[in-house]
Order: C-alpha cells, then structure tokens, then sequence
C-alpha cells in the first residue's frame, strides 16, 4: 500500500473553528421563529395510580399555549426492542420522574409556573427496588402491565462447562456488583420540534439517526418520509443520548401547541429522566488448569432495567458474550435475566455492558492467577486471544495484538520491578486487559454498513455528507481525512456537513463503535466514486480515455500527453458537461461475512474487534482511605489509527470515565428517588484527579476497516475499572466485588482486615 497521506496524521477538529467562536449551534441554540417552551411534569412517586389530572389552573396561566397528558397523545407504544414505552403515563406512573404532563407556554419560567399548577391525584402502589427481590415469586409488580418483572431472559451454552471444571485445578466463585453510572456529558439533554404540513422535523443530540426514526415513526405512527431529524452539536453523550425519551414528548407538545416548541432539560432533570448504566449483580464461577489455562467460565446476570427496557435488553446480552473474545474461553455457559424495577430506565452507557463484565471476569483472572501461584500476566498471555481464532460464538478475529499490548505496558509500565519485593507500602500495580467490537451486525440486522455523499466544488474543495453524524468524538474529522486520502486533496479544503436527514442518510450513527469504521468505508466509497467522476469529466475534456487519467496528489494527468488539471477544473466541466449536475460521488457499504447472531446467539458479529491492556498504579494513604491513581499506562490495538492525537484523546476520556467508575460514581438512591442529582454530590472525576497516562498503539491494519483502522472509544474505558481493583488489592490485600471503592470501603476494609489479623494471632496464643 502506499505511503499515506492524511490519514494516520495529527490534525486538528475540522470543525474546531465553531466551537472556538462559539458558532457551533448545541441543543440550547435553537431558536425557530414562533418557537414556544416546553416544561414535563414528573411523578413524586416511585410506582402509583393516577386517578385524576386537573390542568384547568395551569391552562389559565398568561401565556400558556397548550398542557397536554396521556389523554392528547396517540396509544401506540414504543421502543428499541421492547415496546414498553409511551408518552405519559397512562393511568400509573412506574418511577420518580416519570412524565405524567407537558406544559407549553411563550417562556420558560411561565411554563414552569404552570406545570406546578396541574393537580395530579396519586394512589401509591407497591414498589419495587431491587432487582434480586424483584425476581421473588411474592414480589410486586413493578409495571402493572407486565405478566411479570423479568423483561428478558436469556441462556447460552458453549463447549463441556461440567467437564472443564471438573478438569481444573483451582476453580473459584464470586458475586460482583456494579451500579448506576450516569453519564456526565457537559450538556443536558434539549431538543426542538416543529410539525410542517403533517412533517415533523426535530433539532436534537441524538447519537443513533436510523434508532431515532423507528421510535418516531411507531410513536406518531408516520412514514418515514415524514420524519427529518438534524443533529445538533452534541456536548458529549456516551450512550447517554442514544435513547432520548424526551424527542417524542417534544414532538407531541409542538403538534398540539401547532408551533416550534423546545424542552431544555436541568442537571437534575436529566439524572432523573435520562438512562444510566445498567446495574448488574454478576455470579461468575472460572476453574483453570495448572498451567493457568482457563478451562470453564459459568455466569449469571441479574441486571437492573428500570422502568422502561430502552438500550438494556441489548446491553445484558453484550455483557454475556463479548468477553469470550478477550480469551480463549471454549466451555461457557451464561444465564441472564433483565429485571423491571420503579428506578429510572437503565440503558446504553460507553463500553455497553462490557464494562460490567469485564471488571468480573479480569479480577477473577488475578484471583486465579494468585491461587496458581503465577504472575497475573502470564495467565493473561497464557490465555489471550489470537489473529486468526474464532471464539466461542463465532467471532472471526482478522486481527488481534492483544499479547503484543500486555507486553508493551509490561515493559513500559516497569511492572516487574514494581510488584517485586520492597515496594512501599500502600502503593499498587495492577493490570487489565479489554475487548470491544467496530461495528456491530446487532445493531442494523437488515444491512450492516453505511453511505456518503462526497461533492467536489468548481473551486477545488469537497464537501462530505455523512449518514452517521459526529457526537464530539472527532467523526467529521476521521471523515475528511479519509475523504482528503482518497482524493489526494488537502485536508484543509475538506468541509463535512452537520447530520440533516433531509440531505444525508439515516445512519446508524454513534452506537457499537459503528463510525469511524463502518462509516469510514462509506466516507470511503463516496471518495471513490467522486473520484471515479473526476476521471470521467478530464477524459472529455482531453477526449482521452478514461484509463490514460490518473489522479496524482488532488491533480488530474493526462498519462499520454502529460497534460494536467485541477480537480476543480474538472469539476466545472463536469457541471457543464451535465447540464448543471455538480459532481457527486454518491457512495454505500455493506459489511460482507458479518451478520446478527443466529437462533443460537452464534455468529460473527463486527468488522473488527479493538484490544487493549491497561496498567494502573494506586496509592492509598492508609489513615484517610484516599485513592489516587497515579499513573495509568495504555497499549491498544486499533489497528490503522486515523487520527493519533484524537485517538490519544479518546484514551485519556476512557480512563477518566473508568477511573470515576472505581473510585466516586454511582447514583444513589432511596426509596426509588435519586439522591445526588447534580455535580455537587454525583462525584466524577476532574482536572485535580488526573493522573499520569502513557498511551501507546501496537498492531497492524486490521483487513477489513478502512485503511485498516479499529474501534477505539469504547474499548479505552473497558480495562480501566479492574486494573484500578487490582492495583488496590495489590496496595492493601483487600479484594473489591463492587464499586465504587470509596475511601469509607478502604477503611472498613483495613479495620476488617485487621480484625482478622488480630483474631488468627489470638488463636495462635
């Protein structure tokens, strides 16, 4: 292959410019003319009854324009995999926040003023909280609707679990626990509607296009056609906005206002509508041979919902499937249940439902490894998966440094001579490997892929038109250097547009690490045929065949003659040899060799699959409990990178997010109502809890991404929370089944463990 030229680059945001000035148009910015402002009424209550609703005090506040309930709003139910979900409560509200009214008034504190007007009268209901006692045959229902509160029950068998423990040496069993997470994205979640001759059109930070589509067209029951969505600028998301319940009250509140109407979303308001993590109480039992291989893994999910199922019936089955491909593990078996509680819904959250999972299966791996007697990094390369396997379920690996990572962190990390003898006291190293996908065939069943449009100007310059959208993670970035490579152009000529359905495509957009490696292909294929035209257009002009033009760093050349020409010459010719068409290269791909799972949950699912190791260091002060992750050192594979410095970038934003999984966040809650609703008491990391990180990129291009490149956003944060775990056992030989592991947890760790110390030398005499 070539040298490249763009792509593999530090280059700045495409878009960098915007966001500086401050012209980036964020959820927040829309202004429509006529546009009106929405405010939801939520339930107090955890799970109730709504016998009566009174709107006639809030519909004779000055300048209200519309309240609305489940009354106004069409019966259809809706959702991603389940449709459990409608516009307000009908009859029962199901968790503290549930939206049970919308007011629209001419500003925002009128239509505050108002929605506090609407009488609402309550008969509480039996509530349910925690999903272990939700599964109980006595238990209440959480959802008076449901014939039961599991949502979704799943099993998979691999190989001869019952031989491969019988045939271990050491086999140990464990209960890991892990709560919500919220997503912490800088901006709150706000969105704009408009109906227009029976069409709507919604300004929103949705993450997922084509997800948004099917939940609006089944809410309003339209075509599609009647649908445009344009994507605002997106202050981070992190699966957070992939499921936006707040799109299809907007649009109901706009249509009956019959005017624009936007909904802007308080911090508060948005950790008690939006969807966290899904919580997971995860039984895992692994027996491995002397030599340290793993012979049989057994697991039991039991995951926490919420209200409403969302992105949850896809995260637990994530979290029973996608770590057999960190490993070579041949003997599975994995039971899951998803659980209905009166908590806020729980859905997609960065790494999806492989965070969860391989914070238990990566600390079994150093508790195995402890009860062998053998370093945890040679159970890890004992194990690791390899270029050319095919996993447990199928899984095609075409590429895979997973060895070469945990090498690199080893020698870089000097892990050797720190875990040796004569470290300090309270300090700790401890290593995590991780595993993600680059697209999934999950996630668009009838047609993995996507398209672009790339347009050449008569002034030389191109324009990219994508079906996926950018969320903040640098997707216009990674697309106009792959279009610049293709096109020989320079990167600074490459302009890429904002998502508007009406001129792109419905992608999939930024779920299962889809972008830059499904969307890149179709960046790809669209460069492709713009060039194709390119060619086209200098072969009339020259009256030359098209093979004797060749497109040499962004100029056209006449190999016989050794003419040349600008690519925006040819571009205007092209225009005039059409009749005014400007050239467009118009571009699709479908993923070849992947599918959805079978019947059987079997099949190879992604283009690729991204691999990294982790080695965290921690220092604990034994008299407060305080952790400090001091450093952090991180090899990935990702193949071909595109963009190094926005790779590097994505790393750090792992480690963060995974470091305040370890150590501070989790909502709280009591009685179904969130306690730590703001940034005050929800505790995530800052500037000040930044720790040392080194990143590296090891491996080669992967042959089925574009250019070679992997997966690389979601993958960063999966390692991070079991090698922060491990670093502390290794401090303090406390082992942590649950986080956040607080300094409160430490203390009553070390008092316990004294205890124990105490009592064995009193025994002793």
């Amino acid at each position: 292959m070539a040298e490249l030229q763009v792509v593999g680059k530090r280059l700045q945001l495409v878009d960098s410019n915007e966001k500086i000035m401050g012209t980036a148009v964020f959820g927040t910015d829309i202004v429509l003319p006529g546009m009106l402002h929405g405010k939801i009424l939520r339930s107090p209550h955890a799970h109730a009854r709504i016998l009566h609703i009174n709107t006639e005090r809030a519909k004779r506040v000055p300048g209200v324009r519309a309240v609305v309930t489940a009354a106004d709003a069409p019966p259809t139910r809706f959702g991603l995999s389940i449709r459990d979900e409608r516009f307000f409560a009908i009859d029962e509200a199901h968790y503290i926040g549930d939206e049970v009214a919308g007011v629209v008034a001419g500003d925002e504190d009128t239509a505050e003023e108002a929605s506090r007007l609407i009488e609402v009268e309550y008969e509480p209901l039996p509530a349910i909280f925690d999903p272990i006692e939700a599964m109980k045959p006595d238990a209440p229902l959480a959802r008076r609707d449901t014939a039961g509160n599991v949502c979704k029950h799943l099993e998979i068998t691999r190989g001869d679990v019952e031989r491969g423990f019988q045939d271990s040496a050491v086999v140990h069993e464990e209960l890991y626990s892990l709560g919500h997470q919220y997503q912490a994205y800088i901006e709150p979640i706000a969105t704009a509607a408009e109906w227009t001759n029976g069409r709507l059109t919604l300004w929103a930070p949705h993450q997922a296009p084509r997800t948004q589509l099917k939940v609006m067209c089944e809410a309003f029951d339209i075509p599609s056609g009647a649908f445009r969505l344009i994507q605002t600028y997106i202050g981070g998301g992190f699966g957070g906005k992939n499921n936006m319940h707040l799109c299809p009250l907007v649009a109901l509140l706009a249509k009956k206002a019959g005017a624009p109407v936007r909904v802007v979303l308080t911090r508060e308001e948005d950790f008690q509508a939006s969807m966290p993590s899904v919580p997971m109480h995860i039984r895992l039992k692994m027996g491995a041979g002397d030599d340290g291989t793993i012979l049989a893994k057994d697991v039991y999910i039991i995951a926490d919902n919420g209200a409403f199922t969302a992105s949850a019936s896809g995260v637990i089955t994530v979290a029973a499937m996608r770590v057999d491909a960190l490993y070579r593990f041949k003997n599975v078996h994995v039971v899951g249940d998803l659980v209905y509680t009166n908590k806020v819904s729980t859905s997609a959250f960065r790494g999806f439902g492989n965070t969860q999972m391989h914070f238990a299966v990566e600390s079994m791996m150093d508790t195995l490894a402890e009860r062998l007697g053998v370093d945890p990094i040679e159970i890890r390369l004992r194990n690791a998966t390899q270029k050319g396997d095919v996993t447990a379920h199928g899984w095609v690996i075409g590429s895979c440094e997973l060895s070469e990572a945990i090498r690199k962190v080893v020698q870089v990390s000097e892990w050797k001579r720190k875990r040796g003898p004569g470290r300090l006291k309270g300090r700790g190293i401890g290593i995590a490997c991780g595993m993600h996908i680059s697209g999934s065939a999950a996630a668009t069943p009838d047609g993995p892929g996507s398209s672009a449009q790339v347009r050449v100007h008569e002034d030389g310059s191109v324009y990219v038109v994508s079906s996926e959208g950018d969320i903040g993670q640098g997707a216009k970035t990674v697309f106009a250097q792959i279009a610049a490579e293709v096109l020989g152009v320079p990167y600074e000529n490459v302009h890429v547009s904002q998502l508007d359905t009406d001129v792109s495509n419905f992608g999939v957009g930024a779920i299962g690490s889809h972008v830059t490696t499904m969307g890149g292909h179709g960046i790809r294929a669209a460069a492709v045929a713009a060039r194709g035209r390119l060619i086209q257009a200098a072969s009339d002009r020259w009256g030359c065949g098209e093979r004797e033009v060749r497109l040499i760093q962004g100029k056209l050349v006449n190999s016989v003659s050794e003419e040349a020409m600008e690519i925006g010459e040819a571009a205007s010719h092209y225009v005039n040899m059409t009749g005014g068409s400007r050239l467009l290269g118009e571009g699709h791909f479908r993923a070849e060799g992947i599918s959805a799972p079978d019947k059987d949950a079997y099949g190879n699912v992604s283009l690729g699959y991204s691999y990294a190791a982790h080695i965290a260091e921690v220092e604990i002060d034994l008299e407060t409990g305080l952790i400090s992750l001091v450093r952090m050192v991180a090899a990935h594979d990702s193949g071909q990178v595109i963009n190094p410095m926005f790779a590097e970038g994505q790393v750090e934003g792992g480690i963060l997010q995974g470091m305040g999984m370890a150590l501070s966040e989790q909502c709280v809650f009591k009685d179904g109502r969130i306690q730590n609703p703001n940034f005050t008491n929800y505790r995530v990391p800052t500037a000040m809890d930044y720790p040392e990180i080194e990143v590296h990129f090891v491996g080669k291009p992967d042959p089925n991404g574009p250019f070679g490149a992997k997966s690389i956003a979601e993958v960063s944060i999966v390692p991070v929370a079991p090698a922060i775990a491990n670093a502390v056992y290794d401090a303090i030989g406390v082992r942590f089944t649950s986080l956040p592991i607080t300094p409160q947890r430490i203390l009553e760790a070390l008092k316990a463990k004294d205890r124990e110390v105490k009592g064995a030398e009193a025994e002793l005499g």
